[in-house]
């Protein structure tokens, strides 16, 4: 009797287990990949009413992930509680091959980081990035603003502008103090200063090299450059053919280069931009070519007062313009599964409270929003301050310009770094950029 009643126990137990069994769900992934969203290409239901949403934001700026994490998505996310978003940067130099892998394979994120002209122009006309001229927000910015993600026309706009950088130069306020300087305002008072600060002999007059080349093209030629060729006006005459790098204009661009050669550092010639920056923060130098993007890296590293001053014009009281230089934007992918929440986010980061937010977050990063963002750096704010001065333009090769061989803006490294050197002169310069031009380009008539 025991052993029937034993067995019909161990039946019993079976059946149990084995409805057990069947309820109970597939086995819970590993540690750490529940956490992972999945990306926008992959296959997902929709979410249902109340579910939250994840979105992914594809980066090349990685040192801005404490600024997204800790104070930009927190601000959005109180505010849309449905929507939670993922700052996932990749390094700078990988971001473009990374980038287009994932949109090829479908792995990409929500949202894309864009950087100006024509690497986003592609992606938008390969069908990777959606339009967005119908964006809540879109009225925010001009056209001036929207033109590094837009079509040639203007027609079609792809990303929300985010923020440009402003060209000029830093000087170290310690050394003007200490030599009974000015900041200098015209081309004479420019070499007035150099000349005194080169005459007492503590200070590298005008810190940059030449090494990387690129510091000439960007820090010398399109610093300075848009004052004679008249901003906008000069660059839009090239596009149409109108005007050409052989004109009066850049050649004077680059005869202010020329001259430089006599202050800058000793074998200037080797000396690489990271040399240079940190030749100018130890105070070994009095005034730094350079642009707005400085602005943290300075802050931080040198010990004395920082002052800026805008590229100096030939005569006082010209009119005067700043290379206030379209950088930086946020588009959509066109393979989005939560294209409502992803036009929900882009539509907070067209918003005034995403300029503020983003401008103090990042000095030296302005915002493209038409409201006048107050800024909390001096620095950054005085820099801002110029475009109500000044006339606001791009660095002239960005746009169109350089999608033939050779690059326009490759060879606009090349001869303003040989011209500094001193082995090429200016007119050959324009010569060797205008001929290069000629061999690919032909404007729109």
């Amino acid at each position: 009797m025991r052993k029937q009643v034993f067995l019909a126990m161990l039946l019993l137990i079976a059946l149990v287990l084995s409805a057990c069994a069947q309820a109970t769900p597939t086995q819970a992934p590993p540690a750490g990949e529940a956490t992972q969203p999945p990306a926008a290409g992959e296959a997902t239901q929709p979410p249902a009413a109340g579910e939250k949403v994840t979105l992914i934001i594809e980066s090349w700026r990685n040192d801005d992930l404490p600024i997204w994490q800790d104070v930009i998505i927190p601000a959005f996310e109180a505010k849309h509680p449905d929507i939670h978003v993922v700052f996932s940067p990749t390094a700078p130099a990988e971001y473009n091959g990374v980038l287009n892998s994932k949109l090829e394979a479908g792995t990409a994120g929500d949202l894309i980081t864009c950087r100006p002209f024509d690497a986003s122009l592609k992606l938008y006309e390969k069908g990777y990035l959606a339009p967005l001229n119908d964006l809540p927000g879109m009225e925010n910015f001009t056209d001036f603003a929207k033109t590094a993600w837009s079509t040639d026309d203007l027609s079609v706009t792809f990303c929300v502008p985010m923020a440009s950088v402003i060209h000029g130069f830093f000087y170290n306020k310690e050394a003007f103090d200490k030599l009974g300087l000015q900041e200098p305002t015209t081309w004479d008072e420019f070499y007035q200063v150099l000349d005194k600060i080169k005459a007492d002999g503590t200070y590298i007059p005008l810190v940059m090299g030449t090494a990387d080349m690129w510091e000439a093209a960007t820090m010398g030629f399109q610093n300075i450059g848009p004052n004679y060729w008249k901003g906008e006006e000069g660059r839009l005459a090239l596009i149409r053919g109108e005007a050409k790098f052989t004109d009066e204009p850049y050649i004077k661009t680059w005869q202010q280069l020329a001259r430089w050669r006599d202050y800058l550092p000793p074998g200037f010639e080797s000396v690489k931009y990271p040399d240079a920056q940190a030749l100018f923060t130890l105070g070994k130098g009095a005034i730094y070519p350079t642009g707005s993007w400085e602005i943290a890296l300075f802050e931080k590293q040198a010990s004395f007062p920082l002052g800026i001053f805008k590229p100096p014009v030939e005569k006082a009281g010209d009119q005067c313009y700043i290379s206030d230089h379209v950088d930086i934007a946020l588009g959509m992918n066109a393979a989005t599964k939560h294209p409502e929440a992803a036009r929900t986010f882009l539509s907070w980061v067209a918003s005034a409270e995403f300029a503020e937010l983003y401008g103090n977050e990042l000095p030296g990063f302005f915002p493209l929003h038409s409201t006048p963002v107050e800024l909390k750096d001096p620095l950054a704010q005085e820099f801002v301050s110029w475009r109500n001065e000044c006339k606001s333009t791009i660095r002239n090769s960005y746009h169109i310009l350089s999608r033939g061989e050779p690059n326009l803006e490759n060879e606009l490294w090349r001869v303003s770094a040989a011209v500094i050197n001193g082995t090429l002169t200016p007119e050959q310069a324009a010569q060797e950029i205008q001929a290069g031009l000629d061999k690919w380009y032909k404007p729109k008539q």
